[in-house]
């Protein structure tokens, strides 16, 4: 892969990325910004931050197939490489079941939208696929760079890396709460992975990574709250962002939680980079 997105990135959502972020983010030393929450297809946020920047590598976390189609998609790619050659990853998936009526039949909607990428001339190497299962990560490794695995813990990262073999991009997202009040970042930490412990696809991955059902109820088990969501001073948080490259990520990209993600950016940059 020719795009250097370094081994620390951040993920933020489309709705609140803005060129001022990106230019923090690439000053402070990351090597990539995940633009996540499905943006929009015509990928007018990334030309954005692309223009306001200067070297950092950008992907999209993901865009949804079933918002825009693979056409779309795949004009506005070269849309963007034309003006900002080998600095775009383009990283795409189905979402979750409960986010559309349309949902069916997912691994052969995925087959589909990646070959209509490919007919329409986007290459391999510069798309990502959303993957948590055995069979998506597999897809991920044998039609695309790799995987972006979201709302997992380092189990995964090791049990994704063994059915990716080597030579394959594995790039988690970690969403962390950088603060020093242990009982309010559980809270918070408790409060957002409630959302993602009611979805179907995200509880059967923990599922397969050893976790039981008792840990996915009522937001989630202490234990698993410890690994899902990384709470504590940057110190620490860094500490478990580690454990993912250590268990075989080549890039993991970070979902800061809270009133002042930036502050925890910076202090994160100041133990990781």
């Amino acid at each position: 892969m020719s795009i250097e997105i370094g081994t620390y990135g951040i993920w933020k959502r489309a709705a609140d990325t803005t060129t001022d972020l990106a230019r923090t983010v690439e000053d402070l030393g990351y090597g990539s910004l995940w633009v996540g929450g499905s943006p929009s297809g015509d990928l007018g946020v990334i030309a954005d931050v692309l223009g306001a920047t200067e070297s950092i590598g950008v992907a999209t976390g993901i865009v949804n197939m079933w918002r825009d189609d693979a056409s779309t998609v795949a004009a506005s790619y070269h849309r963007i490489e034309a003006s900002h050659p080998d600095r775009f990853l383009l990283g795409v998936g189905i979402g979750h079941p409960e986010s559309t009526s349309e949902y069916r039949s997912p691994y052969d909607t995925m087959v589909g939208y990646l070959d209509e990428l490919g007919a329409a001339g986007v290459p391999n190497e510069r798309i990502v696929l959303a993957a948590l299962g055995p069979r998506a990560l597999r897809l991920a490794g044998s039609r695309t760079v790799g995987s972006h695995p979201y709302f997992t813990t380092p189990r995964h990262t090791t049990l994704a890396r063994e059915i990716l073999g080597e030579g394959v991009l594995l790039a988690p997202e970690q969403t962390v709460v950088v603060d020093s009040d242990a009982q309010r970042a559980r809270d918070l930490a408790r409060s957002f992975a409630a959302r993602y412990l009611s979805l179907v696809n995200y509880r059967n991955s923990l599922l397969r990574e050893g976790w039981a059902e008792q840990d996915l109820r009522d937001g989630g088990s202490d234990p698993l709250l410890d690994e899902v969501v990384l709470v504590g001073d940057a110190a620490k948080v860094a500490d478990g962002i580690r454990a993912h490259v250590e268990a075989g990520a080549d890039n993991v990209n970070i979902q800061a939680l809270g009133p002042d993600p930036d502050r925890a950016y910076q202090e994160l940059a100041a133990e990781l980079l």
